[in-house]
């Protein structure tokens, strides 16, 4: 349960982050904006298209008569908007992510600079990039909804489907939220997706206390704005963890304990070791 509560933690320490750095949370916003006015005038013209659809998937109704053909049309265009209101949301994070793919890396490799130690770069045209970006995009929304043709047919069970159900969808999408958002860092060391995911599955409670409560934010595309400079800060801090990367002070794992890599080195509570000179300054023999 600890690592639920430093997921979430994660999501904080993203937020404080470009808090602390306004000119990368304006940069970050960029992306964000306009994939929200690129969906806003899709959803607008669904909203006026819808009508016309329906009619012209169901001739068969041209000749009912009233109130029957409005309510088959009118539930169906209700249908269609809640469809695109859906695939709206599920994909916002994913396309932001794409188009902003280049100032995302940038934001991602400039909180690795401000936590010190080394700052990973994929060496890859932008093109690739954007390449291999779109492609795991699309694997992962392909996983998302198999899942949700899963949790759709439970969603019908009593009991369970009004309870259970909800909350593993929303697990469901934390977890792949939180893979998408730790794909900007990722990408840049060089892992590939099957690799990512056993990342993400080795510590899945931190992932889900990660990718949860933003899941849950991310259902308001417009909050999703704001929030995703920080979320990928965030990412690329929980990624550090992942991958056990520290900065400039933190001791490599293999230093830890000096007396047990180097001979002549001491340690509080290590045992005295009778080959180690005892005066550093005089010269042995």
């Amino acid at each position: 349960m600890r690592d639920l509560g430093a997921g979430f933690g994660y999501v904080m320490k993203g937020q404080r982050w470009v808090g602390r750095h306004g000119r990368w949370f304006g940069f970050g916003l960029l992306p964000g904006l306009v994939t929200l006015v690129l969906y806003a005038g899709a959803l607008i013209g669904l909203v006026y298209g819808a009508d016309d659809l329906t009619a012209w998937v169901t001739p068969f109704a041209d000749d009912w008569s009233s109130p029957w053909q409005g309510l088959l049309r009118g539930f169906l265009t209700a249908l269609v908007f809640t469809f695109g209101l859906f695939l709206a949301v599920i994909t916002f994070t994913a396309v932001t992510l794409l188009v902003g793919q280049p100032f995302y890396e940038s934001l991602s490799e400039q909180v690795d600079r401000s936590e010190g130690g080394d700052v990973p770069e994929s060496g890859l045209p932008l093109g690739r990039e954007l390449w291999i970006s779109a492609r795991d995009s699309l694997r992962i929304l392909v996983r998302v909804a198999l899942y949700g043709i899963v949790l759709f047919a439970l969603g019908f069970v009593p009991v369970i489907g009004q309870t259970v159900v909800p909350v593993l969808g929303f697990c469901v999408s934390g977890y792949f939220l939180a893979e998408e958002l730790t794909a900007v860092a990722l990408q840049r060391r060089g892992v590939e997706l099957k690799e990512r995911l056993a990342l993400l599955r080795g510590r899945r409670m931190l992932t889900l206390g990660f990718g949860v409560p933003l899941a849950l934010a991310f259902l308001v595309p417009f909050v999703a704005v704001f929030l995703m400079p920080g979320a990928v800060a965030g990412a690329t801090l929980m990624v550090r963890d992942l991958r056990g990367e520290g900065g400039p002070d933190q001791a490599h794992p293999d230093q830890a304990y000096p007396s047990q890599a180097h001979p002549d080195a001491t340690h509080p509570y290590a045992a005295p070791n009778p080959n180690a000179n005892p005066n550093p300054y005089l010269r042995k023999g």
